[in-house]
């Protein structure tokens, strides 16, 4: 597999991180370095991990997954994504934090939810015979630098959006979700 190819299927497992990211920057309102490192760091790990995780766990795991793949990352984001939109909505008046995507559990369902395409692929490069580490490492590289760009888009559109930023972010989460479902549905 060349070089080319990988890069562009890196490029296009980095989407759903990189509209994620878009996302989180629209609801954090003002992201510092600690917010683009977590988030790029595991979101990045994550699809450098996945690929390794499906080219060794072979065709078993591939069996048991492909039929809800699909529903497990579309319901991770529906989660989230109604959250945030039920949160945008919320008074913060009365003490309470608007969730951070880049901390704790929220971090992992998103990592988890952007990188499960990631673990088909290391399943099919298993299946095809084809080297897994450079592609993986391709892979995260690419996936953290979309996540970072997207935060910083993120953040810029969240100034002009103010407020309704959250729920903007919220409904970008569940129509990814949406997203993913139909194009594993329609096939």
């Amino acid at each position: 597999m060349d070089y080319i190819s990988i890069f562009a299927i890196a490029v296009g497992l980095a989407m759903d991180a990189f509209s994620v990211s878009i996302s989180a920057g629209l609801i954090i309102k003002k992201p510092n370095f600690r917010h683009y490192f977590r988030l790029a760091f595991h979101f990045g790990l994550f699809q450098f991990f996945m690929p390794i995780l499906g080219y060794f766990a072979g065709t078993y795991l591939e069996e048991m997954i492909k039929d809800i793949d699909h529903w497990v990352a579309f319901g991770l984001l529906f989660i989230i994504g109604a959250k945030m939109i039920k949160e945008a909505f919320s008074q913060d008046d009365h003490g309470f934090k608007k969730r951070d995507p880049s901390r704790g559990g929220t971090l992992v369902l998103l990592s988890v939810a952007t990188s499960i395409d990631a673990l088909a692929v290391g399943l099919s490069l298993g299946v095809l015979d084809k080297p897994v580490l450079i592609p993986s490492i391709i892979i995260g590289i690419t996936c953290l630098i979309f996540s970072v760009v997207g935060i910083f888009l993120g953040r810029k559109a969240g100034k002009v959006l103010g407020k309704r930023a959250e729920a903007i972010g919220g409904g970008i989460l569940i129509a990814i979700g949406v997203k993913i479902l139909m194009e594993h549905l329609s096939l």
